[in-house]
């Protein structure tokens, strides 16, 4: 049987906690992922609101007061922060695939930056509409 040296493999990143130290880049790239599933539900949810108007009144009325109350206030501007962090991350692999950014260093401010861009431009995107 072969010696496979076990002691020096590189570990998991599913192995969280005591055997793998998050990274700003996993984060980032795991949190992608989240927020294009959590935008795709966004989509079913705006879906049934247009599908509600085109039903009855009633209907609409459900799903208009849901979204128009405080949760749904609090449930668009989550959905509008997934958006934009989304959008930055495919942005962010596009530099990547252009073989530019890839140092860790910079890979790790570009995380940060996604978080705080994605919160400032939800946060001017809901000024602005």
């Amino acid at each position: 049987m072969a010696d496979v040296n076990r002691g020096n493999r590189p570990l998991s990143p599913f192995m969280l906690g005591q055997y793998y130290r998050p990274q700003m880049t996993s984060i980032s790239s795991i949190m992608v992922r989240i927020t294009g599933i959590a935008s795709l539900g966004t989509a079913v949810l705006l879906v049934l609101w247009l599908l509600a108007a085109a039903t009855s009144d009633g209907a609409f009325n459900v799903i208009d007061g849901i979204l128009g109350s405080f949760i749904g206030d609090i449930l668009m501007l989550l959905a509008t922060w997934a958006i934009w962090y989304h959008v930055l991350g495919r942005l962010r692999h596009v530099i990547w695939d252009f073989g530019y950014a890839v140092e860790l260093d910079i890979s790790e401010k570009m995380g940060a930056i996604m978080f705080i861009g994605a919160t400032v431009m939800a946060i001017l995107t809901v000024i602005i509409v």
